[in-house]
């Protein structure tokens, strides 16, 4: 089912074919847990207030403008309105320029991914055939955008039946890696030591399946904020793993292959519910599809019975 509200909509152009397109956003960061500042005494949220670094008065939204900093503390004041007569205009067409081999993009460049679907059946054959033709071919397709007012590079490849676009960093987005990468030693490697560590990699081989993501760090916050609103206390120490000393980096991989062929132990228990813990009033939002709620358990008839 297509989703309701697209982002952008407008046309898709090959020389003189075009056809009508909408674009979706294809990520959302929406179900993660978020936080609001508060106040600790009241438990208000807090509103941030402008204030003038120099004479640490407050300034009024109307008063607030943009500068460009040459030099320390000395801007260069910069109008919406002379923004806005550099803004490219939006003819809302994606015209491709260029197709290329997808392999040959480096993947640096990958910026926000948008599903791309055809907007009119009158346009759906022209753009199955432009899909097609990249299909075909391992080609994806290079064009531009005028998105937010800024013009954006974008690739667009074939993606189930529709076509995903891919906005582009430009060259200056990217950081060169040589300055990180060049005083990495050339070390030469002992034959034995490389296969092993390839046995370990053959080992963990598999099919990249994303579902099989685990967001530790948003399980952990969930758990704290239920614990917090059954009015459970909560721990405040950080438990840091001690780290492990690399003494023979050779003994290090035989005894990881070792860990490996070890049977592995048997699946933990789930745990008890805590004697007196209360029910959760309100749900926790974050992970989509799982019950935030902790409903009061039962007690076994076992220990009814004891009880008696």
């Amino acid at each position: 089912m297509t989703p309701a509200r697209p982002y952008w909509k407008g046309y898709l152009k090959l020389s003189l074919v075009s056809c009508p397109i909408a674009l979706y956003t294809g990520t959302s960061s929406t179900e993660r847990v978020s936080f609001r500042q508060i106040n600790k005494k009241t438990g208000n949220r807090l509103r941030q207030q402008l204030v003038d670094e120099v004479t640490r008065e407050p300034v009024e939204s109307f008063d607030k403008g943009r500068g460009y900093e040459y030099a320390k503390n000395v801007y260069i004041p910069v109008d919406d309105d002379e923004l806005d007569a550099i803004a490219i205009e939006s003819n809302h067409t994606i015209e491709i320029d260029s197709f290329v081999p997808r392999e040959q993009i480096d993947e640096r460049h990958l910026d926000s991914p948008y599903y791309i679907t055809p907007n009119d059946q009158v346009g759906q054959e022209a753009f199955v055939v432009i899909r097609e033709a990249m299909r075909g071919k391992g080609m994806a397709a290079l064009g531009r955008v005028v998105l937010g007012k800024r013009e954006r590079a974008i690739m667009l490849q074939p993606w189930d039946k529709g076509l995903m676009g891919t906005t582009l960093r430009y060259p200056y987005e990217i950081r060169d890696a040589t300055e990180y990468f060049e005083d990495i030693p050339n070390v030469k490697l002992e034959p034995d030591m490389l296969k092993l560590a390839e046995h370990i990699l053959q080992s963990k081989a598999t099919d990249f399946d994303p579902s099989q993501f685990v967001d530790h760090y948003e399980e952990a916050v969930v758990a704290i904020l239920t614990k917090k609103q059954a009015g459970m206390p909560v721990p405040r120490e950080h438990a840091t793993p001690r780290p492990q000393n690399v003494v023979n980096l050779m003994d290090a991989l035989r005894r990881s292959i070792a860990r490996e062929k070890a049977p592995s132990a048997p699946p933990k228990k789930g745990r008890k519910r805590i004697e007196g813990q209360g029910e959760m009033l309100l749900p926790i939002p974050g992970k989509k599809g799982k019950e935030a709620v902790a409903k009061p358990a039962e007690r076994s008839s076992t220990h009814q019975k004891k009880a008696s």
